[in-house]
């Protein structure tokens, strides 16, 4: 049962996991491939929510801190066969003491330390296309770290170590690699990690609404960014509209119509005749759009509350209200770009998108 609240954990600390990685995941995606691919995204985050469950089997559950293992240290290897023997009450003419063997606690420590690493090694071959000698060696590393972990009181957290480094648990975790690397060789019915790239490359010849929507919430990031570390070394009442002309007219104009946001996530913006004056309608319309809609809201809800002499309730409810038609905007757009892939501002600034990143041979 200790076994099934630890996995509890790992499941629930989880969905943190995904909140934090997931945009900065997005990015990458969008600036290697130009797309997102679903399964990719499956894999990838089913093996971080291995990686958090087996780590969790290793640390937890945490004991008192006066807990101290005198004997920490075991390099005896085979030193498992021994304990089997001793604790175990097997009986070579009694069928009925094979099933105590293998529940007794020397063997199926064992068997789980071997069924712990044979999802790594499936991993590392079907995904990672690594050779026999790296998750050999990756098996290792990461098992040598997990008894690191445990000798060493939880990073010296602990004063004391509080479960035993013992060798055997390397070459079992090792031997679980092992055999999870020759079982993903007997797998073929899983789409090639070179047909997933394939797969990628070829949806993001076609610049998605997603990968648009992206792009503009990772020019918003670092423009705001930008705006913000200079105004810490610059005060000038106009920095925000400088950076702004900088960032989204004049670099783009150099640079073929990309931002930083649109060139690290390999797109660019063909506008055909008159281009200076359509770039900077274009982000002056999408920014007065989004952003300044907000303020202009607020000053309305601000103008009313006045206007009318509202109690808190009702400033609170008109509030929500507003809120509430805000975030119906957004969606109606989002679903419009994800739906559609374009949206009706740039069909009348004749803006188009085109993908710059190029298959790796």
């Amino acid at each position: 049962m200790e076994y099934f609240s630890v996995i509890k954990t790992a499941i629930l600390i989880f969905p943190f996991i995904v909140l934090v990685s997931y945009i900065p995941f997005i990015i990458y995606q969008y600036h290697k491939y130009g797309s997102v691919n679903l399964f990719r995204v499956f894999i990838i985050y089913s093996f971080i929510l291995y990686l958090i469950t087996i780590y969790f089997l290793v640390i937890l559950p945490l004991p008192n801190k006066s807990v101290y293992h005198s004997d920490f240290i075991r390099l005896v290897p085979f030193n498992f066969i021994k304990d089997i023997v001793k604790d175990s009450p097997f009986v070579l003419s009694d069928f009925h003491t094979y099933i105590d063997v293998l529940l007794s606690p020397s063997v199926y420590t064992v068997i789980l330390n071997i069924i712990m690493f044979i999802p790594l090694g499936m991993y590392l071959r079907y995904y990672f296309k690594c050779s026999l000698k790296k998750a050999l060696f990756i098996s290792l590393v990461l098992s040598l770290f997990f008894e690191f972990t445990q000798a060493s009181g939880l990073y010296y957290i602990y004063p004391y170590p509080y479960r035993v480094f013992d060798v055997d648990d390397l070459i079992m975790n090792t031997l679980g690699g092992l055999i999870g690397y020759y079982i993903m060789g007997l797998i073929n019915i899983l789409p090639t990690r070179e047909k997933l790239d394939e797969d990628s490359f070829k949806r993001g010849e076609v610049v998605s609404g997603f990968r648009r929507i992206t792009i503009f919430i990772l020019d918003l990031f670092l423009y705001s960014f930008i705006t913000f570390v200079l105004s810490v070394f610059i005060k000038n009442r106009y920095l925000l509209f400088i950076v702004f002309i900088f960032y989204y007219i004049i670099y783009p104009y150099f640079k073929m119509g990309r931002t930083f946001g649109s060139e690290f996530l390999g797109v660019r913006l063909s506008f055909g005749r008159f281009r200076v004056i359509k770039l900077i309608f274009r982000i002056v319309f999408l920014y007065s759009y989004y952003i300044g809609s907000i303020f202009v809201v607020l000053c309305f809800v601000s103008f009313i509350c006045n206007v009318l002499v509202l109690d808190a309730f009702e400033v609170m409810l008109l509030f929500l209200l507003v809120m509430m038609g805000m975030m119906l905007f957004y969606l109606i757009n989002f679903f419009m770009l994800i739906k559609n892939g374009s949206i009706y501002y740039d069909d009348f600034f004749k803006v188009e998108y085109v993908n710059t990143i190029e298959k790796e041979e």
